[in-house]
């Protein structure tokens, strides 16, 4: 379609997305905007009350105090909510004689308004609930966009698996990788910020952005004490996490690790056909004004692996670590038994559903025959 109508078509949609995009932000155009859709639609209704009150009774008005509430901040609200209680009210008395059923419906329509209105003023974010939760996604989607691990060189593959608590979007768990211009070098973090869920995600989404500005930037034991100085200027009692960095050399396979109170680090050796324990240890950045942080280092032979996970996988509160790493080490092995690919999924789901966070990240190098 060319003619007229054809070019109409994408014009009216690009000014809908326009204005969705407008009404996103919160600005005062786009509130000014939907609320005056919102009042013509109110007055509409209104009108056609007037003429058949059957078509239009006062409880349709409810549906105007909903779309009110979910799309408007507080200040709007309050307008659309009385014009539309004094319209509702309006149609009612216009009726003359007006029946029980209707006195009913119209004291429910009133405490609707008033519970609509309180509800709006208590919202500390000062966002109408469908503006939050589209601001809520876009923080959750920023979190997982960073973590995302950039394509390896041949040989190498990299993959990961995340469970929030309580099956929310939200997680204290995340991952910060890196790979250098000349594609040599690879850097990761995973973190386990205190907390977890949607309490964890605002900060989890903070200190990955403080890391994303590091990585890369700062030798991995600068790093985490650059990091440990952000979290300790922020004075809350809960603002402190485990951390583990790897640098790898993805020319010879040769790595680094330093664990910053994380649950220790599981190597695959292809030949022994075994999980073995990695050494690192550290304290949890947060804590103290100089952290210990314990470095080690290896070498990933073609076949052998990397795994870091977080201490929801591992920790319970029937079991301790150490019989939670010795369950990780057979459940992995178990899972890597017929190739890696899909092997973090595979851990995760066989993990015991509990009250943390639990993500676990791979990096494996692929046998030379592959």
């Amino acid at each position: 379609m060319t003619g007229p109508r054809g070019r109409l078509v994408p014009r009216v949609a690009r000014f809908a997305h326009e204005r969705v995009l407008g009404w996103r932000t919160g600005s005062r155009q786009s509130q000014v905007l939907v609320s005056a859709l919102l009042l013509l639609g109110v007055v509409s209704s209104f009108a056609v009350s007037l003429r058949v009150y059957d078509l239009m009774p006062v409880t349709a008005y409810f549906l105007w105090l909903l779309l009110a509430m979910m799309v408007l901040r507080f200040r709007p609200l309050v307008v659309v909510v009385l014009v539309t209680l004094a319209c509702g009210l309006a149609a009612v008395l216009a009726q003359g004689e007006v029946a029980l059923a209707r006195v009913s419906g119209t004291v429910a329509f009133v405490a609707a308004g008033a519970l609509i209105l309180y509800q709006s003023s208590r919202q500390r974010s000062g966002l109408p609930s469908a503006l939050g939760e589209a601001f809520l996604a876009d923080l959750r989607d920023r979190l997982q966009a960073q973590g995302v691990v950039p394509p390896l060189p041949a040989g190498w593959t990299c993959q990961s698996a995340e469970v929030a608590a309580h099956g929310v979007g939200y997680a204290g768990d995340f991952l910060v990788a890196d790979l250098s211009e000349d594609e040599r070098h690879l850097e990761l973090i995973l973190v386990d910020v205190c907390g977890h869920g949607v309490a964890a995600g605002a900060q989890a989404l903070q200190f990955a952005g403080a890391l994303g500005g590091l990585i890369g930037a700062l030798p991995p034991k600068a790093l985490f004490a650059a990091a440990n100085d952000f979290l300790l200027r922020q004075q809350a009692d809960e603002s402190f996490s485990t951390a583990v960095h790897v640098l790898v050399d993805l020319t010879d396979g040769s790595y680094g690790i330093v664990s910053a109170g994380h649950p220790p680090a599981l190597r695959w050796d292809a030949r022994a056909g075994e999980w073995c324990v990695d050494t690192a240890r550290g304290t949890a950045l947060g804590l103290v004004r100089r952290p210990e942080l314990h470095a080690t280092e290896g070498r990933l032979e073609p076949g052998d692996a990397l795994m870091f996970y977080t201490d929801g996988v591992v920790e319970t509160r029937t079991a301790d670590l150490d019989a939670g790493i010795t369950w990780l080490q057979r459940t992995a092995r178990e899972a890597v038994s017929g190739g890696f690919d899909g092997a973090a999924q595979r851990i995760i789901e066989r993990v015991a559903r509990g009250d943390d966070d639990r993500a676990v990240l791979i990096l494996h190098r692929r046998p030379a025959a592959e």
